[in-house]
């Protein structure tokens, strides 16, 4: 069997990266970047005003006190989006506001608060405090230069990223293309949720799990009706599914048992095995294959080792099919509050239990039955075959639900 690391390998050198699609801005959030973007503009693109006031020349009120205002002519106004002509002369101010362009001339903004209130007749302001040059100025380009670097290639854009691309003028960007990607369950024994619940069956739960997984990295999966392992249509299915999709993944019929035909299923309409069987715990029997650019995922079908198998090894693929270049889970250090072991001969990824703190504890009891532990889950963490993990100790847990 392959270890968790060389099966990862192989599988990401089958599922390359897509092609590239153009898509707006506004669109983009949680795509990755197919190339690195650099400013064409400064930002801010000018001088401006960090708040509402006078802009004013500093050299001019030095002096300025509550007890002796230095009184300065008001020559204009600027509203944001607005610039003034000609130039500030000695003794002279321009009614500003934030985000206004600098009128020339002025190397400082005096704050609102420290004037009294304009002359009108006069058409003067009085300033009650002085200002340091250049204070309550925003300088252009101090945010972003020409040429500065705003997005890498397989960078994947949030809302602050998309929202610096849009303050630097981009509206459109060259992206990866999402894997098109079918669920299909297998099993005579399945039964949807909502539905009566007759003798010897039981609810389908892991397409729910996985859409929410694959939602969380930019994929809405189609859902496939669940197939009998009964029938002859399992073969069908899958052709069918991988006919319109780019990855199918399966869960259920992957182990040794008479009914576990997904993987002959699949080489029967010319798919390649190109792994069956995994050295870690949940999730041994994970099968991948190939058929031309199409890859399949035969996740077992025991709802904690879907879990563990689809965040181990499909999470990667799909994302570096995305052409992300970071694709493995964040991890986070942390300390075990109890003392955890593997007697087994597999790498155990124990689903745990991170607190605010960073101390991180087993989410319940680890067999790959327990479904309950799931929902109390946001950290797995391998412990190595035949190790005992002391309590206090240190550990890498890798977080879920962080995307």
């Amino acid at each position: 069997m392959l270890s968790r690391a060389e099966a990862l390998e192989l599988v990401l050198a089958k599922a390359p990266a897509l092609r590239t699609e153009v898509v707006p801005l506004l669109s983009a959030l949680g795509r990755i970047s197919a190339s690195a973007l650099l400013s064409s503009n400064d930002l801010p693109p000018f001088d401006n005003s960090a708040m509402d006031g006078y802009a004013a020349r500093s050299f001019d009120i030095a002096s300025a006190s509550p007890e002796k205002p230095v009184f300065l002519k008001v020559i204009g106004k600027v509203a944001a989006g607005q610039s003034l002509s000609g130039s500030i002369q000695q003794m002279e101010s321009v009614r500003i506001f934030t985000g206004s362009m600098l009128p020339q001339g002025a190397d400082c903004v005096v704050m609102q608060e420290e004037t009294l209130p304009p002359n009108e007749q006069d058409q003067t302001v009085g300033v009650t405090s002085s200002c340091a040059k250049w204070e309550n100025i925003r300088f252009k380009g101090e945010d972003v230069r020409i040429g500065a670097s705003l997005v890498g290639a397989g960078e994947r854009l949030n809302a602050g990223s998309q929202a610096l691309l849009a303050a630097c003028g981009i509206g459109v960007i060259s992206v990866f293309k999402k894997p098109r990607v079918a669920l299909l369950s297998t099993g005579a024994e399945l039964v949807a949720p909502g539905n009566p619940l007759p003798p010897g069956k039981i609810y389908e739960s892991n397409q729910v799990m996985l859409s929410g997984l694959l939602n969380s990295i930019g994929i809405q999966p189609t859902l496939l009706p669940p197939v009998s392992d009964l029938g002859g249509d399992l073969q069908a299915s899958i052709k069918q599914a991988l006919d319109q999709h780019d990855v199918l993944i399966t869960t259920g019929g992957v182990s040794v048992g008479e009914f576990d035909l997904v993987k002959s299923s699949f080489q029967k309409i010319g798919g390649k095995l190109e792994l069956w069987r995994i050295s870690i715990k949940p999730g041994k029997p994970l099968a991948f294959g190939t058929l031309g650019d199409r890859q399949l995922f035969g996740l077992p079908g025991n709802p904690v080792s879907a879990f563990v198998t689809f965040l181990l090894m499909c999470r990667p693929a799909l994302l570096n099919m995305q052409g992300a270049v970071d694709f493995e889970l964040p991890s986070q250090v942390c300390e075990l509050t109890t003392e955890v072991e593997n007697r087994g001969d597999r790498a155990h990824f124990m689903r745990m239990c991170i607190d605010n703190s960073g101390m991180v504890s087993p989410a319940g009891t680890q067999a790959s039955h327990i479904l309950y532990t799931l929902g109390k889950t946001n950290g797995l963490l391998e412990v190595p075959p035949r190790s005992r993990l002391a309590r206090g100790a240190r550990v890498k847990v890798l977080r879920i639900g962080s995307d």
